[in-house]
C-alpha cells in the first residue's frame, strides 16, 4: 500500500507555468511506474505523463513539449512541471503510482489538486 498526496495546484493565467508535487509514503519500494493524471470537468480521468523506475517518460499528445515529469531516485516524490498553460488544461490533477504486487500490478491515486487556467 502507498499513500499519495499532491500539492501545487493554483489559479494561473493562460501562458503561465505551474509545478505540481507528489509525495508518496508506505510501500514505495514496490513502485514501478509514477504518473500524473487529470480529470477535466465532465470528463473521465486520463493519464497525461508517466515515468518508470528506470527514468523512461511518456506523455499524452496534448501536453507534449509543455509538461515534464520527473522523479527522485528514492521514488518518494515526483513532479509535473507545466508551462504554456491553456484554459483547456483546467482540471483536477492527481498523481498515481503503479506497484508490483504479489498477484500483479496495483494502482493508487491521490485525491487531486485543482489547476485552473483562466485570465
Amino acid at each position: 500500500q502507498v499513500q499519495l498526496m499532491e500539492s501545487g495546484g493554483d489559479l494561473v493565467q493562460p501562458g503561465g507555468s505551474l509545478r505540481l508535487s507528489c509525495a508518496a509514503s508506505g510501500n514505495i519500494d514496490s513502485i514501478y511506474i509514477m504518473a500524473w493524471y487529470r480529470s477535466a470537468p465532465g470528463k473521465s480521468r486520463e493519464v497525461i505523463a508517466t515515468i518508470t523506475i528506470n527514468g523512461y517518460t511518456g506523455y499524452t499528445d496534448s501536453v507534449k513539449g509543455r509538461f515534464t515529469i520527473s522523479s527522485d531516485s528514492a521514488k518518494n516524490r515526483w513532479w509535473l512541471q507545466m508551462s504554456n498553460l491553456r484554459p483547456e488544461d483546467t482540471a483536477v490533477y492527481s498523481c498515481g503510482a503503479t506497484l508490483r504486487g504479489d498477484s500483479g500490478y496495483v494502482e493508487y491515486w491521490g485525491q487531486g489538486t485543482q489547476v485552473t487556467v483562466s485570465s
